[in-house]
């Protein structure tokens, strides 16, 4: 079992999205994966994100890779984990 793979909920850490949930949607690369909220759900616009920048958890969503909105959504409604991602995360900034 992967930690970073496609259909795993994760937590963004940085930027203006902070606290919220997010589907890994597709893996770009070693660094980088493109993530959804959706938008409707979480406020997670469709972007690509630095691994660095998520904290994954322990629930995934059993979509394919480069699912649409739509299908996040619909399979997010189908396993009851709309609330689940609504929630938002209180993130501690590390100080350095």
């Amino acid at each position: 079992m992967a930690i970073i793979e496609v259909g795993r909920i994760c937590v963004k850490l940085s930027g203006r999205e902070a606290g919220s949930k997010c589907v890994i949607v597709d893996i770009i690369d070693n660094n980088f994966v493109l993530v959804t909220g959706p938008k409707s759900i979480s406020g997670v616009k469709r972007r690509r994100v630095n691994i660095s920048h998520l904290e994954p958890t322990d629930k995934t969503v059993e979509i394919g890779k480069g699912a649409s909105d739509q299908e996040v959504e619909a399979k997010l409604k189908e396993q009851g984990l709309v609330d689940f991602m609504k929630e938002k995360v209180k993130v501690k900034i590390p100080v350095i």
